[in-house]
C-alpha cells in the first residue's frame, strides 16, 4: 500500500534527511587508506545517537550494521567488518536515519585516494543518473518515465543498469510500497502522486547489469562479472511541480 505523508510526518523525515545528510559526509571525510570498515561503522553509529536519531539499518531484516559498505564489486549490502580500505577501491556508503518513527535512505559512493579515471567515470554517471531522473519528477509523472530516464543515460554510456535491486517507497518504515526500478517504459507504471516519499537509488555496473551472491553470505550482491559498481541515492518527496530532496 502507497502512504502519502503529512506535512508534519514529512517534517519529521527532513529533520532526519538532514542529520543522514551528515552521517554521509562524515563517513566521506573518513574513507581513507588504513581505515578498517568497522571504524566507519561506529563513527556513523555515534552521531547519529549523538543527535537523539535511530540507525534505520541496525537489526532492519536481521542486519548487522548501521552502515552497509561495499567495495568495487560489491554492488550493497556489504557487512562492515575488518577489511581495511586501501588506495584506489570504490566504497559505497549506504544508511538510514529515523526520527519520531519516520526514516530516510541515502547513499554516496567515493573514491579511496586515487582511483583510476574509469571508477571515476562509472561514480560520476551514476550520480547523474539520479539527477536526470529527479528532474523529470512531479505529481502526476509515471514511474516507468523516472526508470527510463536513469536507464537511458546510464547505457548511453556502456553501463548496466541492476534490475534486481531497486528504490522503494519510505517513511514509517525503511522499504514501502511503490518499488522504483531503475529501468522502464516511458508512459508506464504508476502515476505519481504529491507527498509521496521515495528512496530513488540507481546502481550501475562498469559491465554486466547481472548480479550474484556467494556462498555463506545472506546479504552481499556482487556484480556477476567481477567488475566495480556504483551506487547513489537520496529520499525525495514528491511535490506538485517537482520534488523535494530530503537528504542533500
Amino acid at each position: 500500500m502507497v502512504t502519502i505523508k503529512s506535512e508534519q510526518e514529512i517534517d519529521l523525515m527532513r529533520k532526519a534527511g538532514v542529520i543522514l545528510r551528515d552521517v554521509l559526509r562524515l563517513v566521506s571525510d573518513n574513507a581513507k587508506p588504513g581505515v578498517t570498515l568497522r571504524r566507519l561503522d561506529a563513527i556513523a553509529y555515534d552521531y547519529i545517537k549523538r543527535n537523539n536519531a535511530v540507525p534505520s539499518f541496525l537489526g532492519y531484516g536481521g542486519f548487522p550494521a548501521t552502515l552497509c559498505l561495499s567495495i568495487d564489486d560489491e554492488i550493497v549490502h556489504g557487512i562492515p567488518g575488518d577489511r581495511v580500505l586501501e588506495e584506489g577501491m570504490l566504497l559505497k556508503i549506504d544508511a538510514g536515519v529515523g526520527v519520531g518513527g519516520f526514516h530516510t535512505d541515502a547513499a554516496r559512493t567515493v573514491g579511496i585516494g586515487r582511483i583510476s579515471a574509469e571508477k571515476a567515470a562509472l561514480k560520476d554517471c551514476c550520480e547523474e543518473c539520479f539527477f536526470k531522473g529527479v528532474s523529470i519528477l512531479k505529481e502526476g509523472v509515471r514511474l516507468g518515465d523516472l526508470g527510463a530516464a536513469i536507464m537511458k543515460h546510464a547505457e548511453a554510456r556502456g553501463y548496466g543498469v541492476v534490475r534486481e535491486l531497486v528504490g522503494h517507497g519510505i517513511g514509517a518504515t525503511v522499504h514501502e510500497d511503490p518499488s522504483v526500478p531503475n529501468y522502464g517504459v516511458p508512459g508506464r507504471g504508476m502515476r505519481l502522486a504529491a507527498n509521496m516519499t521515495l528512496a530513488i537509488e540507481p546502481m550501475i555496473n562498469l559491465g554486466t547489469r547481472k548480479v550474484m551472491q556467494v556462498e555463506g553470505d545472506d546479504w552481499t550482491v556482487f556484480t556477476a562479472d567481477g567488475k566495480p559498481s556504483a551506487h547513489y541515492e537520496n529520499t525525495v518527496v514528491i511535490r506538485p511541480e517537482g520534488v523535494e530532496i530530503l537528504t542533500l
